[in-house]
Protein backbone atom coordinates (compact mmCIF):
# COMPACT_ATOMS: atom_id res chain seq x y z
CA UNK A 1 0.00 0.00 0.00
CA UNK A 2 1.38 3.42 -0.98
CA UNK A 3 2.09 5.99 1.70
CA UNK A 4 -0.48 8.41 0.26
CA UNK A 5 -3.11 5.66 0.33
CA UNK A 6 -2.28 4.87 3.96
CA UNK A 7 -2.57 8.57 4.85
CA UNK A 8 -5.95 8.89 3.11
CA UNK A 9 -7.20 5.77 4.87
CA UNK A 10 -6.03 7.13 8.21
CA UNK A 11 -7.80 10.43 7.64
CA UNK A 12 -11.01 8.64 6.67
CA UNK A 13 -10.81 6.48 9.78
CA UNK A 14 -10.25 9.57 11.91
CA UNK A 15 -13.30 11.28 10.39
CA UNK A 16 -15.47 8.23 11.07
CA UNK A 17 -14.16 8.13 14.64
CA UNK A 18 -14.88 11.83 15.22
CA UNK A 19 -18.41 11.40 13.84
CA UNK A 20 -19.01 8.46 16.15
CA UNK A 21 -17.71 10.39 19.15
CA UNK A 22 -20.16 13.19 18.48
CA UNK A 23 -23.05 10.75 18.01
CA UNK A 24 -23.28 11.13 14.23
CA UNK A 25 -23.91 8.23 11.85
CA UNK A 26 -23.03 8.40 8.17
CA UNK A 27 -25.96 7.41 5.93
CA UNK A 28 -23.74 7.31 2.83
CA UNK A 29 -20.31 5.68 2.73
CA UNK A 30 -19.11 7.72 -0.25
CA UNK A 31 -18.72 4.77 -2.61
CA UNK A 32 -21.92 2.66 -2.71
CA UNK A 33 -25.69 2.82 -2.28
CA UNK A 34 -25.66 0.42 0.65
CA UNK A 35 -28.59 1.19 2.96
CA UNK A 36 -30.59 2.82 0.16
CA UNK A 37 -33.00 1.60 -2.51
CA UNK A 38 -34.67 3.22 -5.50
CA UNK A 39 -38.49 3.31 -5.59
CA UNK A 40 -41.52 4.82 -7.35
CA UNK A 41 -39.82 5.83 -10.62
CA UNK A 42 -37.06 5.19 -13.15
CA UNK A 43 -34.65 8.07 -12.67
CA UNK A 44 -31.01 7.06 -12.33
CA UNK A 45 -28.85 7.16 -9.20
CA UNK A 46 -25.10 6.54 -9.27
CA UNK A 47 -21.89 7.47 -7.45
CA UNK A 48 -19.56 10.20 -8.73
CA UNK A 49 -16.72 11.80 -6.78
CA UNK A 50 -17.93 10.55 -3.39
CA UNK A 51 -21.44 11.87 -4.03
CA UNK A 52 -24.81 10.32 -4.87
CA UNK A 53 -25.90 11.68 -8.22
CA UNK A 54 -29.54 11.70 -9.30
CA UNK A 55 -30.17 11.97 -13.04
CA UNK A 56 -33.49 12.88 -14.65
CA UNK A 57 -35.07 10.68 -17.32
CA UNK A 58 -38.23 11.27 -19.34
CA UNK A 59 -41.59 9.56 -18.92
CA UNK A 60 -41.35 8.65 -15.25
CA UNK A 61 -42.97 10.01 -12.08
CA UNK A 62 -40.93 11.37 -9.18
CA UNK A 63 -38.24 8.87 -8.21
CA UNK A 64 -36.85 8.40 -4.71
CA UNK A 65 -33.78 6.83 -3.19
CA UNK A 66 -35.01 5.81 0.28
CA UNK A 67 -33.24 4.62 3.41
CA UNK A 68 -33.71 1.06 4.64
CA UNK A 69 -34.41 2.41 8.12
CA UNK A 70 -36.95 4.78 9.63
CA UNK A 71 -36.00 7.66 11.89
CA UNK A 72 -37.97 9.57 14.53
CA UNK A 73 -36.20 12.38 16.35
CA UNK A 74 -32.97 13.43 14.67
CA UNK A 75 -30.77 16.08 13.20
CA UNK A 76 -29.94 15.45 9.55
CA UNK A 77 -27.10 17.20 7.74
CA UNK A 78 -25.85 16.88 4.19
CA UNK A 79 -24.54 18.86 1.23
CA UNK A 80 -26.47 19.36 -2.00
CA UNK A 81 -25.45 20.69 -5.40
CA UNK A 82 -27.96 21.69 -8.10
CA UNK A 83 -26.41 22.65 -11.41
CA UNK A 84 -28.90 25.22 -12.76
CA UNK A 85 -32.18 27.03 -12.11
CA UNK A 86 -34.34 24.68 -14.20
CA UNK A 87 -34.19 21.73 -11.79
CA UNK A 88 -36.36 20.85 -8.81
CA UNK A 89 -35.79 18.28 -6.11
CA UNK A 90 -36.27 17.55 -2.44
CA UNK A 91 -35.15 15.60 0.59
CA UNK A 92 -37.83 13.52 2.27
CA UNK A 93 -37.77 13.06 6.04
CA UNK A 94 -40.14 11.23 8.39
CA UNK A 95 -41.80 10.14 5.14
CA UNK A 96 -43.73 6.98 4.32
CA UNK A 97 -43.43 4.45 1.51
CA UNK A 98 -46.41 2.48 0.22
CA UNK A 99 -45.17 -0.25 -2.14
CA UNK A 100 -48.71 -0.86 -3.40
CA UNK A 101 -49.39 2.80 -4.07
CA UNK A 102 -49.60 4.44 -7.48
CA UNK A 103 -51.08 1.29 -9.01
CA UNK A 104 -48.30 -0.91 -7.71
CA UNK A 105 -45.46 1.36 -8.82
CA UNK A 106 -44.89 2.54 -5.27
CA UNK A 107 -45.62 5.85 -3.59
CA UNK A 108 -43.56 8.05 -1.26
CA UNK A 109 -45.40 10.66 0.75
CA UNK A 110 -44.71 12.96 3.66
CA UNK A 111 -42.46 15.81 4.78
CA UNK A 112 -40.03 17.19 2.24
CA UNK A 113 -37.22 19.73 2.49
CA UNK A 114 -37.74 21.59 -0.78
CA UNK A 115 -34.87 22.15 -3.22
CA UNK A 116 -36.00 24.89 -5.58
CA UNK A 117 -33.42 26.90 -7.55
CA UNK A 118 -36.09 28.56 -9.71
CA UNK A 119 -37.04 32.24 -9.47
CA UNK A 120 -39.60 31.23 -6.82
CA UNK A 121 -36.70 30.49 -4.42
CA UNK A 122 -38.46 28.22 -1.94
CA UNK A 123 -35.46 26.04 -1.03
CA UNK A 124 -35.61 24.90 2.63
CA UNK A 125 -39.38 25.33 2.72
CA UNK A 126 -41.40 22.34 3.95
CA UNK A 127 -43.67 20.50 1.50
CA UNK A 128 -45.94 17.53 2.21
CA UNK A 129 -45.26 15.29 -0.80
CA UNK A 130 -48.34 13.57 -2.31
CA UNK A 131 -50.54 14.54 0.63
CA UNK A 132 -51.24 18.07 1.95
CA UNK A 133 -49.09 20.12 -0.43
CA UNK A 134 -47.25 23.12 1.08
CA UNK A 135 -46.83 23.42 4.84
CA UNK A 136 -44.20 26.18 4.83
CA UNK A 137 -43.74 28.04 1.54
CA UNK A 138 -40.54 30.02 1.92
CA UNK A 139 -42.46 33.17 1.06
CA UNK A 140 -43.08 33.11 4.83
CA UNK A 141 -39.36 33.80 5.40
CA UNK A 142 -38.05 36.04 2.59
CA UNK A 143 -34.70 36.44 4.38
CA UNK A 144 -33.81 32.85 3.40
CA UNK A 145 -34.91 32.94 -0.22
CA UNK A 146 -31.59 33.96 -1.76
CA UNK A 147 -29.35 31.57 0.16
CA UNK A 148 -29.21 28.63 -2.28
CA UNK A 149 -26.34 28.83 -4.80
CA UNK A 150 -26.35 26.79 -8.01
CA UNK A 151 -23.32 24.92 -9.26
CA UNK A 152 -21.76 24.58 -5.79
CA UNK A 153 -22.48 22.52 -2.70
CA UNK A 154 -24.95 23.94 -0.19
CA UNK A 155 -25.29 22.84 3.42
CA UNK A 156 -28.67 21.41 4.44
CA UNK A 157 -29.82 20.88 8.01
CA UNK A 158 -33.14 19.42 9.23
CA UNK A 159 -34.02 19.13 12.90
CA UNK A 160 -36.97 16.97 13.99
CA UNK A 161 -37.57 16.78 17.74
CA UNK A 162 -41.04 15.84 18.93
CA UNK A 163 -43.59 17.67 16.78
CA UNK A 164 -41.21 20.49 15.88
CA UNK A 165 -39.50 20.66 12.50
CA UNK A 166 -36.80 23.24 11.72
CA UNK A 167 -34.76 23.74 8.56
CA UNK A 168 -31.59 25.60 7.67
CA UNK A 169 -29.83 26.38 4.40
CA UNK A 170 -26.12 27.25 4.47
CA UNK A 171 -26.29 27.67 8.25
CA UNK A 172 -29.14 30.20 8.05
CA UNK A 173 -32.54 29.40 9.63
CA UNK A 174 -35.32 28.95 7.09
CA UNK A 175 -38.57 27.21 8.16
CA UNK A 176 -40.25 26.25 11.42
CA UNK A 177 -43.24 23.87 11.42
CA UNK A 178 -45.11 22.36 14.36
CA UNK A 179 -47.00 19.29 13.14
CA UNK A 180 -47.90 15.87 14.52
CA UNK A 181 -48.96 13.85 11.47
CA UNK A 182 -45.80 11.68 11.28
CA UNK A 183 -43.49 11.00 14.23
CA UNK A 184 -41.07 8.83 12.23
CA UNK A 185 -40.33 7.64 8.72
CA UNK A 186 -37.77 7.18 6.00
CA UNK A 187 -35.30 9.66 4.57
CA UNK A 188 -35.22 9.91 0.78
CA UNK A 189 -33.49 11.78 -2.04
CA UNK A 190 -35.82 12.88 -4.81
CA UNK A 191 -35.28 13.17 -8.54
CA UNK A 192 -38.25 15.12 -9.80
CA UNK A 193 -40.18 14.12 -12.90
CA UNK A 194 -39.61 16.24 -15.99
CA UNK A 195 -42.16 17.61 -18.40
CA UNK A 196 -39.92 18.14 -21.41
CA UNK A 197 -37.52 15.69 -23.08
CA UNK A 198 -34.79 18.34 -23.20
CA UNK A 199 -34.73 18.27 -19.39
CA UNK A 200 -33.37 14.72 -19.44
CA UNK A 201 -29.89 14.21 -18.03
CA UNK A 202 -30.11 16.96 -15.41
CA UNK A 203 -28.07 16.11 -12.31
CA UNK A 204 -28.35 16.74 -8.60
CA UNK A 205 -25.59 15.79 -6.15
CA UNK A 206 -25.80 14.77 -2.47
CA UNK A 207 -22.82 14.04 -0.22
CA UNK A 208 -21.67 13.97 3.41
CA UNK A 209 -25.05 12.66 4.52
CA UNK A 210 -25.12 12.12 8.26
CA UNK A 211 -27.69 11.83 11.05
CA UNK A 212 -27.73 12.19 14.82
CA UNK A 213 -30.47 10.46 16.81
CA UNK A 214 -29.42 10.76 20.46
CA UNK A 215 -28.49 13.50 22.92
CA UNK A 216 -30.46 15.96 20.81
CA UNK A 217 -30.82 19.57 21.89
CA UNK A 218 -33.17 21.89 20.00
CA UNK A 219 -31.33 24.65 18.21
CA UNK A 220 -32.49 28.21 18.80
CA UNK A 221 -34.50 29.91 16.10
CA UNK A 222 -34.93 33.69 15.57
CA UNK A 223 -38.21 34.92 17.03
CA UNK A 224 -38.99 37.03 13.98
CA UNK A 225 -39.28 33.96 11.73
CA UNK A 226 -42.91 32.92 11.41
CA UNK A 227 -43.93 29.53 12.82
CA UNK A 228 -46.54 27.39 11.06
CA UNK A 229 -48.26 25.66 13.96
CA UNK A 230 -50.84 23.09 12.81
CA UNK A 231 -51.80 22.02 16.35
CA UNK A 232 -55.14 23.85 16.83
CA UNK A 233 -55.34 26.68 19.35
CA UNK A 234 -51.82 26.27 20.71
CA UNK A 235 -48.64 28.30 20.91
CA UNK A 236 -45.12 27.01 21.33
CA UNK A 237 -42.96 28.46 24.07
CA UNK A 238 -40.95 30.18 21.35
CA UNK A 239 -44.10 31.81 19.96
CA UNK A 240 -45.07 33.06 23.41
CA UNK A 241 -41.61 34.53 23.96
CA UNK A 242 -41.85 36.22 20.55
CA UNK A 243 -45.03 38.01 21.68
CA UNK A 244 -47.74 35.86 20.12
CA UNK A 245 -50.97 35.35 22.03
CA UNK A 246 -54.15 33.43 21.26
CA UNK A 247 -57.28 35.45 20.57
CA UNK A 248 -59.36 32.25 20.89
CA UNK A 249 -58.48 29.64 23.50
CA UNK A 250 -60.53 26.85 21.89
CA UNK A 251 -63.03 26.53 24.73
CA UNK A 252 -64.53 29.93 25.56
CA UNK A 253 -65.51 33.32 24.13
CA UNK A 254 -63.05 35.09 26.42
CA UNK A 255 -61.75 38.27 24.79
CA UNK A 256 -64.69 38.65 22.39
CA UNK A 257 -67.97 40.54 22.42
CA UNK A 258 -70.71 41.36 19.96
CA UNK A 259 -70.17 44.38 17.75
CA UNK A 260 -72.30 47.22 19.18
CA UNK A 261 -73.19 44.91 22.09
CA UNK A 262 -72.04 44.85 25.73
CA UNK A 263 -71.37 41.10 25.73
CA UNK A 264 -71.02 38.02 23.55
CA UNK A 265 -74.10 37.20 21.38
CA UNK A 266 -76.63 34.91 23.05
CA UNK A 267 -77.34 33.15 19.76
CA UNK A 268 -75.87 32.73 16.29
CA UNK A 269 -72.43 31.60 17.48
CA UNK A 270 -71.20 28.42 19.13
CA UNK A 271 -67.95 26.98 20.45
CA UNK A 272 -67.57 23.26 19.79
CA UNK A 273 -64.69 20.84 19.16
CA UNK A 274 -62.13 23.63 19.49
CA UNK A 275 -63.87 25.78 16.87
CA UNK A 276 -65.50 29.20 17.04
CA UNK A 277 -68.46 28.90 14.69
CA UNK A 278 -70.88 31.38 13.21
CA UNK A 279 -74.12 29.53 12.47
CA UNK A 280 -76.13 29.59 9.27
CA UNK A 281 -79.20 31.81 9.16
CA UNK A 282 -80.56 33.83 6.25
CA UNK A 283 -77.35 34.58 4.36
CA UNK A 284 -77.66 38.28 5.22
CA UNK A 285 -75.29 40.53 7.17
CA UNK A 286 -75.57 40.51 10.96
CA UNK A 287 -79.22 39.47 11.14
CA UNK A 288 -78.72 36.56 13.55
CA UNK A 289 -75.97 36.63 16.17
CA UNK A 290 -74.21 39.52 14.49
CA UNK A 291 -70.50 40.22 14.12
CA UNK A 292 -68.11 39.69 17.03
CA UNK A 293 -65.06 41.83 17.83
CA UNK A 294 -62.04 41.58 20.11
CA UNK A 295 -62.26 43.42 23.40
CA UNK A 296 -58.76 44.78 22.70
CA UNK A 297 -57.77 47.17 19.91
CA UNK A 298 -54.64 46.80 17.77
CA UNK A 299 -52.49 49.04 15.57
CA UNK A 300 -49.44 47.33 13.99
CA UNK A 301 -49.76 43.56 14.23
CA UNK A 302 -49.29 40.11 12.70
CA UNK A 303 -52.59 38.19 12.74
CA UNK A 304 -53.10 34.53 11.77
CA UNK A 305 -56.30 32.50 11.70
CA UNK A 306 -57.61 29.20 10.36
CA UNK A 307 -61.03 29.19 8.70
CA UNK A 308 -63.31 26.58 7.19
CA UNK A 309 -66.07 27.58 4.81
CA UNK A 310 -69.23 25.70 4.01
CA UNK A 311 -70.37 25.47 0.39
CA UNK A 312 -71.42 28.87 -0.92
CA UNK A 313 -70.40 30.67 2.28
CA UNK A 314 -69.56 34.35 2.73
CA UNK A 315 -67.82 35.91 5.73
CA UNK A 316 -64.82 38.06 6.53
CA UNK A 317 -62.13 39.03 8.99
CA UNK A 318 -62.04 42.79 9.46
CA UNK A 319 -59.38 44.97 11.05
CA UNK A 320 -59.15 48.60 12.14
CA UNK A 321 -62.82 48.36 13.10
CA UNK A 322 -63.65 51.40 15.28
CA UNK A 323 -67.41 50.87 15.84
CA UNK A 324 -67.75 54.63 15.49
CA UNK A 325 -70.06 54.53 12.47
CA UNK A 326 -73.07 53.01 14.30
CA UNK A 327 -74.24 51.67 10.95
CA UNK A 328 -76.79 48.99 10.21
CA UNK A 329 -75.52 45.57 9.13
CA UNK A 330 -71.89 44.54 9.45
CA UNK A 331 -69.52 46.94 11.22
CA UNK A 332 -67.15 48.92 9.00
CA UNK A 333 -63.49 48.02 8.59
CA UNK A 334 -60.81 46.77 6.24
CA UNK A 335 -61.83 43.23 5.30
CA UNK A 336 -59.92 40.06 4.48
CA UNK A 337 -62.65 38.46 2.40
CA UNK A 338 -63.76 34.90 3.16
CA UNK A 339 -65.77 33.49 0.28
CA UNK A 340 -66.54 30.38 -1.70
CA UNK A 341 -65.48 31.88 -5.03
CA UNK A 342 -67.11 29.09 -6.98
CA UNK A 343 -70.65 29.24 -5.60
CA UNK A 344 -71.19 32.64 -4.02
CA UNK A 345 -72.33 35.40 -6.44
CA UNK A 346 -70.26 38.05 -4.67
CA UNK A 347 -67.18 36.66 -6.40
CA UNK A 348 -68.45 38.14 -9.67
CA UNK A 349 -69.38 41.53 -8.22
CA UNK A 350 -67.16 44.49 -7.39
CA UNK A 351 -64.34 45.37 -9.75
CA UNK A 352 -61.95 42.89 -11.36
CA UNK A 353 -62.48 40.20 -8.72
CA UNK A 354 -61.83 42.39 -5.68
CA UNK A 355 -64.51 40.58 -3.67
CA UNK A 356 -63.00 37.12 -3.98
CA UNK A 357 -61.32 35.01 -1.30
CA UNK A 358 -58.40 36.69 0.55
CA UNK A 359 -58.97 39.98 -1.28
CA UNK A 360 -59.08 43.34 0.47
CA UNK A 361 -62.83 43.48 0.06
CA UNK A 362 -64.05 45.83 -2.67
CA UNK A 363 -60.57 47.35 -3.01
CA UNK A 364 -57.80 44.94 -4.12
CA UNK A 365 -58.08 41.49 -5.69
CA UNK A 366 -56.04 38.67 -4.17
CA UNK A 367 -53.50 37.30 -6.66
CA UNK A 368 -53.76 33.58 -5.96
CA UNK A 369 -53.41 30.25 -7.73
CA UNK A 370 -56.16 27.64 -7.54
CA UNK A 371 -53.75 24.99 -6.18
CA UNK A 372 -53.25 27.03 -3.01
CA UNK A 373 -56.97 27.25 -2.20
CA UNK A 374 -58.53 24.61 0.06
CA UNK A 375 -62.13 23.96 -0.88
CA UNK A 376 -65.19 24.31 1.42
CA UNK A 377 -65.06 21.71 4.17
CA UNK A 378 -61.25 22.01 4.43
CA UNK A 379 -59.20 24.30 6.65
CA UNK A 380 -57.43 27.30 5.13
CA UNK A 381 -54.98 29.60 6.86
CA UNK A 382 -55.26 33.37 6.57
CA UNK A 383 -52.78 35.99 7.68
CA UNK A 384 -52.78 39.79 7.82
CA UNK A 385 -49.62 41.75 8.62
CA UNK A 386 -49.89 45.47 9.37
CA UNK A 387 -46.40 46.97 9.60
CA UNK A 388 -45.66 50.07 11.69
CA UNK A 389 -45.24 52.07 8.46
CA UNK A 390 -48.83 51.09 7.45
CA UNK A 391 -47.78 48.55 4.82
CA UNK A 392 -50.33 45.73 4.87
CA UNK A 393 -49.99 42.20 3.51
CA UNK A 394 -52.59 39.45 3.03
CA UNK A 395 -51.55 35.78 2.94
CA UNK A 396 -53.54 32.66 2.05
CA UNK A 397 -52.08 29.30 3.08
CA UNK A 398 -48.62 30.81 3.39
CA UNK A 399 -48.69 32.64 0.04
CA UNK A 400 -48.68 36.43 -0.08
CA UNK A 401 -51.62 37.44 -2.28
CA UNK A 402 -51.63 41.24 -1.99
CA UNK A 403 -49.86 44.23 -0.47
CA UNK A 404 -50.81 47.88 -0.04
CA UNK A 405 -50.14 50.87 2.21
CA UNK A 406 -52.86 52.43 4.30
CA UNK A 407 -53.18 56.15 3.76
CA UNK A 408 -51.17 56.25 0.55
CA UNK A 409 -52.55 58.09 -2.46
CA UNK A 410 -52.94 54.81 -4.33
CA UNK A 411 -54.97 53.43 -1.43
CA UNK A 412 -57.18 56.54 -1.23
CA UNK A 413 -57.80 56.38 -4.97
CA UNK A 414 -59.10 52.82 -4.55
CA UNK A 415 -61.34 53.85 -1.66
CA UNK A 416 -62.81 56.62 -3.83
CA UNK A 417 -63.96 53.97 -6.31
CA UNK A 418 -65.42 51.66 -3.67
CA UNK A 419 -68.50 51.34 -1.46
CA UNK A 420 -66.39 52.83 1.35
CA UNK A 421 -66.09 56.28 -0.21
CA UNK A 422 -68.91 57.54 2.03
CA UNK A 423 -66.80 56.98 5.17
CA UNK A 424 -64.23 59.76 5.84
CA UNK A 425 -60.65 58.44 6.14
CA UNK A 426 -61.90 54.88 5.79
CA UNK A 427 -59.41 52.30 7.08
CA UNK A 428 -56.93 54.88 8.34
CA UNK A 429 -57.64 54.74 12.08
CA UNK A 430 -54.59 54.50 14.35
CA UNK A 431 -56.02 51.39 15.98
CA UNK A 432 -59.11 49.21 15.90
CA UNK A 433 -60.77 45.94 16.79
CA UNK A 434 -60.44 42.62 14.97
CA UNK A 435 -63.85 41.43 13.74
CA UNK A 436 -65.27 38.07 12.66
CA UNK A 437 -68.26 38.55 10.42
CA UNK A 438 -71.71 37.00 10.63
CA UNK A 439 -72.92 37.01 7.03
CA UNK A 440 -75.61 34.39 7.61
CA UNK A 441 -73.50 31.44 6.44
CA UNK A 442 -71.85 28.72 8.52
CA UNK A 443 -68.11 29.34 8.91
CA UNK A 444 -65.66 27.96 11.48
CA UNK A 445 -62.56 29.62 12.97
CA UNK A 446 -59.68 28.32 15.09
CA UNK A 447 -56.00 29.03 15.89
CA UNK A 448 -56.56 32.79 15.92
CA UNK A 449 -53.30 34.33 17.11
CA UNK A 450 -51.79 37.79 17.05
CA UNK A 451 -48.46 39.48 17.72
CA UNK A 452 -48.10 43.22 18.18
CA UNK A 453 -45.39 44.79 16.01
Amino acid sequence: MKKSTITAFALLSLAVSVNAQKGWTNLFDGKSLNGWKKVAGDAEYKIEENAIVGITVPNTPNTFLITDKEYGDFVLELEVKIMDTTSNSGIQFRSQYDAAGNKGKGKVFGYQYELDPSSRKWTAGVYDESRRDWLYPLMLNPSAQDLLKTGVYNKVRVECIGNKIKTWINDKPAAYVVDSVDAKGIIALQVHSIGKPEMAGKKIFWKNIRIKTSDLKPASFPSNIYTVNTIPNTLTEEEKKAGWKLLFDGVSNKGWKGAYKPGFPQNGWEIRDGELRVLASTGAESTNGGDIVTEEQFSAFDLSFDFKLTAGANSGVKYFVTLSENNQGSAIGLEYQLLDDTLHPDAKLGRDGNRTLASLYDLIKADKQKRFIKQPGEWNSGRVIVHPDNRVEHYLNGIKVLEYQRGSQAYRDLVALSKYKVWPAFGEAKQGYILLQDHGNAVSFRSIKIRKL
